[in-house]
């Protein structure tokens, strides 16, 4: 299923981005994203911590001014926004982590977009594992895997957003789709996506999107009238749906029988 996902990203017009890191600071994870330091997500029950090596090295020279205009949107806000009103810490956003999404990426890639004398439309995607301190269930792992996709254009709305999202999902076979108003710290608008589960016999949630925040844009560098669709999808969870599985450790994980992976493909073509 990674590999279809993958193709069709790709032949609808994506670029894949580099995610070669599982372990990530808190600054791309959480702080580059807007997302306050005292943010539940940031807890130890949500995120696993690095114990060796706790800390990552001093953030690099050419990214001093970017921390900084970070560090000054999370306490004194700007572009429209009033910040959270605290006293933002680089001891915290030093702190080594399991990456928990690959919107770290994401940010990566749109604060590098933002270097450019020219801003130049583009789409990416990227296909990778993340991880984060779950009670396991028939819908839930500890590790698993995140379709993360963006795109960054002029004159973007919402409206874009659920059909790109309806759009792939019809190309894997599954229309049965809906949305449903969510918040999150980075993204204004903001959407949970839903999939119903026929096997299940119920609407299970398989993805997050939204327009990212000013917030969160405007100290990367980029033009303000450039906006960001953005969506993060579970691998596995549509899987289900599509294959008809019940639970996801069938999918993934230590419960998989070896008999699946034997009596499977390795290609699809």
């Amino acid at each position: 299923m990674r590999t279809e996902f993958r193709q069709i990203l790709l032949e609808m017009g994506f670029s894949e981005m580099p995610t070669r890191n599982f372990v990530e600071n808190s600054f791309w994870n959480f702080d580059s994203l807007f997302q306050p330091q005292q943010h539940p997500a940031r807890d130890a029950h949500d995120t696993f911590f690095l114990k060796q090596p706790r800390i990552s090295p001093n953030l690099a020279a050419h990214l001093r001014d970017y921390v900084e205009r970070v560090k000054k949107i999370h306490e004194k806000g700007g572009h429209g926004s009033i910040g959270y009103r605290y006293k933002w810490s680089l001891e915290e956003a030093r702190k080594n982590i399991l990456r928990t999404h690959t919107t770290a990426s994401s940010s990566r890639m749109l604060h590098k977009l933002a270097q450019q004398k020219t801003f130049v439309p583009c789409k990416y995607f990227s296909i990778d594992r993340v991880f984060r301190n779950e009670h396991l269930d028939k819908t839930h792992l500890a590790e698993f895997h995140q379709v993360e996709g963006l795109i960054a254009d002029r004159g973007l709305s919402l409206s874009h957003l659920i059909g790109m999202i309806k759009a792939f999902f019809s190309r894997i076979g599954i229309d049965d789709v809906k949305f449903k108003p969510a918040y999150n710290p980075y993204t204004e608008p903001s959407m949970e996506i839903f999939g119903y589960s026929s096997e299940l016999k119920e609407w299970i949630e398989i993805g997050n999107s939204g327009m990212f925040r000013p917030e969160m844009l405007a100290p990367m560098g980029l033009p303000a009238d450039v906006s960001v669709i953005a969506w993060g999808l579970s691998l596995e969870r549509p899987t289900m749906i599509k294959c008809g599985y019940k639970n996801i450790r069938d999918l993934f994980g230590h419960e998989v029988q070896l008999g699946l992976i034997r009596k499977n493909a390795l290609c699809r073509f």
